[in-house]
């Protein structure tokens, strides 16, 4: 039908446009030396896991959809390889995600003992364990926790154990969510704190504080003052008030997008194998596709609140001519 087509053209396009975009984004920071440091180091690693979400895991994601009935016809070997990725790429992505959220925060709250050394060490030790806990859920039901493949059925889905449900969505989804959330409520309450503290700290103007007098018989000034202490407060706000808010709307944004994205599938996910619920396949496609569609917006948000991407694209394309 027409509606199928479209459907699959825009599965198509949403793939292709989350691999140019991620590859994009990687390939800026690997050229521009300014970008070799946190916290673009983080935004390097979001990157490499969507795009692997991109090229490995949506191109056979969608031959499953085109098949009849959503079977899988491709093979055990394969199908072992795909769900694996699927499961080590998109928790990746969604623990980058948060470690994102988390060095965003500890630059607010923590400026003096959040150096950019400490960053830093913080930044590639979040990197590290991020790929580790990845790995070791994606790579579970290779070693015998559950059976992703069934050859009668020709069904190809992520392990369906109880045990291996909550493990494997609690440590993928629910932890970092309990996190960001915590994260961004610590966030707003910062910039809430500090713009609280600006307006009762303002200095009203005082037009007669301050006099000047020309003695009559020597040239000299006389500078006399009301208060022992001056405090100067320049109009607006400040750099760093400019700054946690940036950075809570940044964040703000991030988890709004990355928890509606997410939490279909992660619902259904973990509801499906506990209560033996039988959920159309049509709406476990949609849940699926809204949550890869999560890597396509990713790198959209942290490169729009930075204006510094957009000139080394345009410095990047420059060049290409």
């Amino acid at each position: 039908s027409l509606l199928t087509v479209l459907i699959l053209t825009l599965l198509v396009l949403l793939t292709v446009a989350t691999f140019l975009w991620n590859l994009l984004v990687l390939a800026t920071i690997l050229r521009v030396k300014a970008f070799h440091r946190v916290p673009h180091n983080l935004v390097a690693s979001t990157a490499v896991s969507d795009v692997l979400v991109a090229a490995l895991v949506m191109p056979l994601s969608l031959v499953k959809e085109l098949s009849a009935g959503r079977r899988w016809r491709l093979g055990r070997e394969l199908c072992l390889v795909w769900v694996c990725f699927d499961v080590l790429c998109c928790t990746a992505s969604i623990w980058n995600v948060t470690a994102i959220a988390l060095d965003r925060y500890w630059s607010i709250t923590r400026q003096l003992q959040y150096t950019l050394l400490a960053r830093r060490r913080i930044s590639n030790v979040m990197i590290a364990l991020t790929w580790l806990l990845s790995a070791a859920i994606s790579l579970a039901p290779l070693l015998g926790w559950g059976e992703t493949y069934s050859p009668e059925q020709e069904r190809c889905q992520v392990s369906q154990d109880p045990s291996y449900t909550i493990v494997s969505t609690g440590g993928a989804f629910y932890l970092p969510l309990c996190v960001v959330l915590f994260v961004y409520w610590k966030i707003y309450k910062a910039s809430k704190f500090h713009m609280g503290g600006r307006r009762r700290n303002a200095v009203v103007p005082l037009p007669e504080a301050a006099q000047v007098k020309e003695a009559s018989q020597e040239p000299q000034m006389v500078f006399t003052a009301r208060r022992a202490a001056i405090t100067f407060q320049t109009d607006g706000e400040t750099w760093r008030e400019q700054k946690e808010k940036k950075a809570a709307l940044m964040v703000g944004i991030l988890i709004g997008v990355f928890v509606l994205c997410w939490i279909p599938f992660f619902i259904t996910e973990l509801i499906s194998p506990l209560c033996s619920c039988n959920i159309p396949p049509v709406w476990k496609s949609i849940f699926l596709w809204l949550g890869y569609s999560n890597s396509f917006f990713n790198p959209l948000i942290y490169t729009a609140f930075n204006k510094n991407y957009n000139n080394a694209f345009k410095n990047l394309f420059a060049k290409q001519r």
